[in-house]
């Protein structure tokens, strides 16, 4: 399977238009004029995925603060999402994207190692877009842990 072309600082970033945990659609335009954190993830309640969830909640009041929104995309059905939101006390939209049109597209689905093995799946991906609907970081392959810290150091935030 070849592998997914990646997004690149400076790229224009795919347009999206998913729904979210209660079923409303949010689209990327929704967000113009403004920065955003649009992060994808393998699936919700699992344990990285938890924790890199619970960051983005807990940073969630100083991102805002730097102008910056957060969304977030897995695979998972919208009820899937409610869940997971509603446990974790989750303050930002989780959007669900189950045919993995926009991870995709977004280069975050697609050949990863996992345990040793090489399979297909979601990458962990970060990305900001900026005001403009540019990309202005892109990061694939992030850890779950740590990672919300490490991008507010990037970020000055």
């Amino acid at each position: 399977m070849p592998q997914t072309p990646r997004l690149e600082v400076g790229d224009t970033a795919p347009s999206f238009s998913l729904p979210d945990a209660d079923g409303n659609t949010v689209a990327l335009s929704d967000y113009k004029g403004r920065k955003v954190i649009v992060y994808f993830y393998p699936a919700a309640s699992t344990p990285g995925c938890t924790k890199q969830a619970c960051d983005f909640r807990d940073s969630l009041g100083e991102l805002n603060g730097a102008g910056l929104d957060v969304v977030g995309i897995s695979p998972d059905k919208p009820a899937k999402l409610a869940k997971f939101r509603d446990q974790e006390g989750l303050t930002f939209p989780l959007l669900s994207d189950p045919d993995k049109a926009v991870l995709t597209a977004w280069g975050a689905f697609g050949e990863k190692t996992m345990y040793g093995k090489t399979v297909q799946g979601v990458i962990r991906s970060t990305f900001v877009v900026d005001e403009d609907g540019r990309i202005a970081e892109a990061q694939y392959n992030v850890r779950a842990t740590g990672h919300v810290a490490k991008l507010r150091r990037d970020l000055s935030v």
